[in-house]
């Protein structure tokens, strides 16, 4: 993919809003079983059982996703959907469980979302390595959404949210190693992941064009659906950043983890000590990432 035709989109990525907001939405992850058996759920079936649950999608192997809107009290509110959503389930004898990775074998858990644009990523994937199926089909997270200020204050939330990635995501890791969540990610396609210092060159959009620009194409859907298959640790989304590396939290565990993100993006002070902190060792920021998924990251600054 040629960068000149990436660079219109990708600018449009980094727009920013136009206040400080401090909005927060919360993306939630399950892995869903029958209650009965264990085995994978047909998503029709999830569906059914789900009846009319907003908010409601699901992910390549049929893990269930509830999308939330921004709310002044995300964490009740995700609370209140997980109880009444838990409860349509179970009476359809189907469970669901917040964990990062999926404990069944491959086999137990087929692609179920078989669009020509996950067929294709299975594929690609496949050609590198069995981590790209496992992040399609067996993998879970908690993914929050944060408003994105303009100017300068905008910058720093985008530093600060890429270099203390590795803090955080070993501050809540529920699973770690060869087969962790966040390993899996690592190996499934370091071109299109980015989990290193490249997307924090000055120039933020010529710096996630190259990215894009760098990362095989397989969909024929243009620099457009191109875009959506880049899976960086933290995504820009115009008006608001996606924090995407985190594993899969208990619903009941989420509150610390919006008290942090919170207070990093939307505390001035907060923010610029902790980047004066953490851009001394930008070098080393891919190393970070490889620790914090083996367990072994060293968590003192996170005091």
């Amino acid at each position: 993919m040629k960068p000149k035709e990436l660079q219109p989109l990708v600018a449009q990525l980094f727009a920013r809003g136009r206040r400080r907001s401090v909005r927060v939405a919360v993306e939630q992850e399950f892995l869903v079983a029958d209650g009965t058996t264990g085995a994978a759920v047909p998503i029709d079936r999830v569906r059914r059982a789900a009846a009319d649950t907003p908010y409601l999608s699901f992910e390549p192997g049929g893990q269930l996703e509830l999308s939330l809107p921004c709310s002044l009290d995300p964490v009740g509110q995700l609370h209140t959907m997980v109880d009444d959503l838990t409860h349509r389930l179970a009476a359809a004898h189907i469970s669901i469980y917040a964990l990062p990775v999926d404990p069944r074998p491959e086999h137990e858990v087929p692609l179920q979302l078989t669009s020509p644009r996950y067929v294709a990523m299975h594929r690609h994937f496949d050609s590198i390595g069995p981590a790209g199926r496992r992040m399609m089909r067996r993998t879970a997270s908690t993914q929050i959404c944060l408003d994105w200020w303009p100017g300068q204050a905008g910058a720093e939330q985008w530093r600060v949210l890429n270099l203390a990635g590795p803090y955080l995501a070993a501050t809540f890791a529920r699973s770690s190693g060869p087969h962790g969540r966040l390993t899996t990610w690592l190996e499934a396609d370091p071109a299109r992941t980015g989990f290193d210092d490249r997307l924090l060159a000055d120039d933020f959009v010529a710096a996630y064009t190259a990215f894009a620009a760098g990362a095989t194409v397989f969909t024929s859907g243009g620099p457009a659906e191109h875009l959506t298959t880049m899976f960086p640790p933290v995504r820009p989304r115009s008006t608001y950043l996606e924090v995407r590396f985190l594993d899969a939290q208990e619903p009941s565990a989420i509150g610390p983890v919006v008290d942090a993100l919170t207070s990093l993006m939307y505390d001035d002070a907060h923010r610029r000590r902790v980047l004066r902190r953490l851009e001394v060792d930008r070098v080393h920021l891919a190393e970070h990432w490889l620790s914090a998924a083996n367990g072994q990251l060293d968590l003192e600054l996170v005091a």
